[in-house]
């Protein structure tokens, strides 16, 4: 009888180990498989939503550019010599453009479309300030002018964050 359980125990003992090394090989190829499955998913999004990325940050580049004080003086003469006047008709252009481009907060960082808020609110307060002193529209844009023929603009520093997150992205 013992040699009927040493007999049975030689014939399960092999199959036993068998078993465990079959089942351990398939468990790692099948994780390796359903990684790989991933890792594939992944790079498939990622080239999909490259593209729509990029044209986000191009949009909020063209932004900053369209609201940079300077260039924005030059493209929008005033229509009156009211300063108050002029005042809105800048704020206003700064509000559509900016609203227009509101959804390209999902593309980007958090830090990036903060120093594109920031760029914005900067250029508004800006024109605000000077705005209460000066006396005619054209006095409002001479100050502007002189005032950022000296400094940057803060529409520089959004820019400069737009651009080290693309490179970061490609």
């Amino acid at each position: 009888m013992e040699d009927k359980f040493i007999e049975s125990v030689a014939y399960i003992l092999p199959a036993v180990v068998t078993g465990f090394v079959a089942y351990y090989m398939f468990n790692g190829f099948i994780a390796n498989r359903i990684s790989e499955k991933k890792f594939e998913l992944l790079a498939q999004q990622k080239k999909e939503s490259l593209p729509i990325k990029l044209q986000a940050y191009e949009r909020l580049m063209l932004f900053c550019d369209r609201i940079n004080p300077v260039k924005m003086l030059m493209r929008i003469p005033p229509i009156s010599t009211n300063t108050e006047d002029y005042l809105q008709l800048l704020t206003a252009n700064i509000e559509q453009e900016f609203d227009h481009n509101l959804v390209q907060q999902i593309y980007v960082q958090n830090e990036t479309w903060t120093a594109v808020y920031a760029a914005k609110n900067a250029v508004i307060n800006k024109y605000k300030q000077v705005a209460e002193q000066a006396q005619s529209a054209n006095e409002l844009r001479e100050i502007i002018l002189t005032d950022y023929s000296t400094t940057t603009p803060p529409t520089e520093t959004a820019i400069e964050f737009i651009k080290k997150e693309v490179k970061i992205l490609l």
